[in-house]
């Protein structure tokens, strides 16, 4: 008896220490950031992703817990207690004390499940309730790749603007030099030589402006890597050739298809596991079987030190059935919710349905209209500079006035600004047209 109790506690001790886990290695920072290594550091370190991971795992553990019922259940029982009064009862109308003062008794019980509406459905549903916190993990890191894509692609544009907004201030300056010295020589007046002071501080002020945005931009790709804080900015990598070649590399003839997305997914499984709720509401009206044994230790005596001297054991097995047999109707209840439930989910595809038909359309006619806008606007920086550097020179020659390269200068700009916020626009619309699609994945 005491090598069980022994065993017992042992285990117990086994299975309630808090379990012992490896040191996680500090968060690590990249030297070079191309938009896939981006993309792997957010699918590693997000924090969204790793509480999703988290979910799969409590899911799992759940589905298992459920199923631990199909094991054979054993229990131990234990008492001991003192008579201060004896019970008594009544013999041929006298009153008799009965029993011993000391008692203990220790009942060991197994019991096992053979057949339970609860685990047949936790069988079936298994494999489907995991893949659905699986699909949950997915559509996230989908919703990630897109984000950080974005993002990425955003702050390259603000990069560019900064590059243009810098190589319009030399020019500036070069041209404010060129005016101040042809006001000093006397050759001009000095309206001129203010236009270009005008022009080159809105040219500043744009360039601080863009610089802040950055700033602000580079926190918030931060943010969706899960990227370190005390790191500094990411270093990004990339290359604008390579980046023009991305943005005409998306087959515009495609259409979609529903089996692609992951939404459509997580409802074909949502439709798996209502199926599933309403065959256990029907089962509702079989019986739940299970066999037992027990096994009980009995001791008594008068005296407490001898009470465990002598035992006195029984033990029994049995079968149990357990039916209802009226509960006010409710199981027909319940069966009908669960159809109903069924139906509504038919309309939720429905509606899922044009809901793809509807972000398709969208999002190619989006991304059509912005390629568009990126070639014209490509042709429109060539004609610009062509222009720009035309007037410099007849203005050179004095055949064309400052106010005449001022504002071709400030053509080229907004030609310049405008051709690679375009090219951020296609790139993010081709984002939205990949997940339209359901192309978009994270398998980086």
């Amino acid at each position: 008896m005491k090598r069980a109790f022994y065993f017992l506690a042992a285990a117990c001790g086994i299975m309630l220490s808090p379990p012992l886990y490896a040191q996680q290695p500090a968060d690590s920072v990249l030297t070079s950031a191309t938009l896939q290594d981006c993309i792997r550091y957010a699918l590693a370190h997000q924090p969204v992703l790793k509480q999703s991971q988290l979910d799969e795992a409590i899911t799992d553990r759940t589905v298992k817990s459920k199923l631990a019922d199909w094991y054979p259940q054993i229990n131990l029982d234990y008492n001991i207690q003192h008579y201060l009064e004896l019970p008594t009862s009544i013999f041929g109308g006298n009153p008799t004390k009965v029993g011993v003062a000391n008692t203990s008794n220790a009942a060991f019980g197994l019991n096992q499940n053979i057949f339970t509406r609860d685990l047949l459905l936790a069988s079936n549903t298994a494999k489907a309730v995991r893949k659905q916190s699986k699909q949950n993990t997915v559509r996230n890191q989908i919703d990630v790749v897109a984000d950080v894509s974005k993002a990425y692609y955003d702050i390259l544009l603000t990069n560019q603007q900064i590059q243009v907004l810098d190589e319009d201030i030399i020019r500036l300056e070069r041209s404010l030099k060129d005016a101040r010295n042809q006001y000093e020589s006397g050759t001009v007046d000095k309206i001129d030589f203010k236009r270009a002071s005008i022009s080159l501080n809105n040219a500043r002020a744009q360039q601080k402006s863009a610089r802040e945005l950055l700033t602000a931009k580079q926190v918030y790709l931060k943010q969706l890597m899960g990227y370190p804080e005390s790191a500094g900015n990411v270093p990004l990598a990339y290359d604008t050739t390579q980046m023009v070649q991305l943005v005409t590399g998306e087959d515009t003839t495609l259409t979609s298809n529903y089996q692609n997305r992951i939404e459509y997914q997580q409802l074909q499984t949502q439709q798996r596991l209502q199926k599933a709720n309403l065959q256990y509401n029907k089962w509702s009206f079989l019986p739940s079987v299970s066999a037992f044994v027990n096994y009980n230790f009995a001791w008594q005596n008068q005296t407490f030190s001898k009470l465990y001297s002598t035992d006195y054991p029984n033990s029994l097995l049995g079968l149990k059935l357990s039916l209802p047999i009226f509960q006010g109707g409710k199981r027909i209840h319940n069966i009908k919710m669960a159809e109903l439930q069924l139906q509504r989910i038919d309309w939720d595809f429905a509606t899922l349905k044009n809901q793809i038909n509807t972000q398709y359309a969208q999002a190619m006619a989006t991304y059509k209209s912005n390629l568009n806008d990126f070639n014209t606007l490509k042709e429109n920086v060539a004609m610009a500079q062509d222009v720009y550097n035309m007037l410099q020179l007849q203005y050179k020659e004095g055949i064309k006035t400052y106010l005449d390269v001022l504002i071709s200068e400030t053509d080229l700009r907004t030609a310049q600004l405008s051709y690679y916020n375009a090219m951020y626009q296609v790139l993010s619309s081709k984002i939205d047209l990949q997940k339209a699609l359901g192309t978009l994945t994270a398998n980086y």
